[in-house]
């Protein structure tokens, strides 16, 4: 890992750079994929699982027979793991319902939002690696709260041409209606125009790899909305010697073994937890399964020092983690000082993954420092507002002078006569 000491503030731009690929030398590849399904529908879709997937399909939907025999083929406890988790999840989105109020803005003038499902969200999860079945909770959960009318999600298959049973349980489990095989960019295209066998969404959720991020960013110039830009994992815990360091190095290699881009990051005021901390990570680190991963990740991590509080925040700030773990004896002082995360956890026993499963809150977060103006997925993600309002005719005899003369000095002529018209009739 790099070890960065005391730098200027000049050169913290240098140490808050992820090892991310620019998505845009990507666009030309992806959009023809993008073109050809939005021609060709199922039949691209085929051929691109068949070239990326390694899978010849026949039919791209799972059928009931699969996702009812996918409870069969989980141990009892992992099925009621992720049944607990799903409750959490629940539990926590569903506090963040929306409760319209009816404001009279002036006298006479009503004014009030209303909070309405995106009729038809579809829901990407990663395949890879490793199934991602807690994402498909992630987006599945809140969507059904929202009361979204139709949640699609689109996973690739193996080569077996089957989905992971536990993707297929937590689909079941959160409420997703239709479940496909299909991934990539591929499943992006096909989400975002409709095939014979999809169907066309609204808005699109979920991680993908960078072909899948070049590929939301295109559809949403112009096709479909998207929750947000995405990139990969990362995490930043800040500690300093009340810190147990086993703690740190089991979370910088929580976050390692993502992927071989993700990034961990130490932010400290003390170089006494360094030796301490790399020793305590090679000893975790040869036990990993996921070992080669994670260890090409630790490559591109940083241990920062800072010289106070202050600059640990501000650097914090900057850098915008998607993950913030603050385990130091003032973590709440800290933590009032957060402004710009996706989801923080606090105190030594608040591990990231206590956040990725089942606490309850959401992880699919903003990446790549887009947590300085992006939340995280959350219930409002699955919602638009619409705005009404209601004006008497006492409330337009009083507002319309105001109207009129905004519009007047606005060159908009109409506009001004829509209220001089009703004002001549009261």
């Amino acid at each position: 890992m790099e070890i960065i000491k005391y730098p200027d503030r000049s050169e913290w731009g240098n140490y808050v750079k992820r090892p991310v690929l620019d998505v845009t030398t990507l666009f030309g590849a992806v959009q023809k994929v993008l073109d050809e399904i939005r021609q060709e529908g199922d039949s691209a879709v085929k051929r691109y699982e068949s070239l990326f997937d390694k899978v010849d399909l026949v039919t791209l939907e799972v059928s009931e027979a699969e996702k009812e025999e996918a409870a069969s083929l989980l141990p009892g406890e992992l099925r009621d793991a992720i049944i607990q988790a799903k409750a959490n999840i629940e539990t926590f989105h569903a506090s963040q319902r929306f409760v319209g109020e009816k404001i009279e803005t002036a006298p006479g003038v009503f004014c009030w939002q209303k909070a309405v499902p995106i009729e038809k969200v579809g829901l990407y999860v990663p395949g890879g690696t490793a199934p991602l079945f807690s994402t498909v909770l992630m987006l599945a959960v809140p969507a059904r709260i929202a009361g979204c009318r139709e949640i699609v999600l689109c996973t690739p298959p193996g080569k077996d041409g089957k989905i992971h049973p536990a993707i297929l349980f937590a689909a079941r489990t959160a409420g997703v209606d239709r479940i496909f095989k299909i991934g990539g960019s591929q499943a992006i295209a096909a989400m975002a125009y409709g095939t014979e066998s999809v169907p066309k969404v609204y808005k699109i959720f979920g991680p993908g790899n960078q072909y899948v991020t070049a590929a939301k960013q295109l559809v949403s110039l112009r096709d479909v909305a998207i929750d947000m830009p995405a990139g990969p994992s990362e995490v930043e815990v800040i500690a300093d010697s009340s810190a147990d360091v086993a703690f740190v190095a089991s979370d910088f290699l929580s976050q390692a073994e993502h992927g071989r881009d993700s990034q961990s990051m130490l932010v400290t005021t003390e170089e006494s937890l360094i030796p301490a901390l790399q020793e305590e990570i090679r000893q975790q680190l040869d036990m990993l399964p996921r070992k080669t991963i994670a260890t090409e990740t630790l490559m591109h991590s940083r241990i920062v020092v800072l010289k106070d509080w202050k600059e640990v925040m501000d650097f914090t700030n900057l850098y915008a983690p998607e993950h913030l773990i603050i385990q130091t004896r003032n973590y709440e002082t800290l933590a009032a000082e957060v402004e710009n995360a996706g989801s923080v956890f606090l105190g030594p026993y608040s591990p990231e993954s206590a956040g990725d499963y089942a606490s309850g809150t959401n992880h699919t977060l903003p990446t790549n420092g887009y947590a300085h103006a992006y939340s995280g997925v959350n219930l409002d993600s699955f919602i638009k507002k619409i705005t009404f309002q209601e004006l008497s005719s006492e409330g337009l005899a009083e507002l319309g002078p105001v109207i009129q003369v905004l519009a007047n000095n606005e060159l908009l002529d109409a506009h001004k006569n829509a209220v001089t018209i009703r004002l001549n009739r009261l």
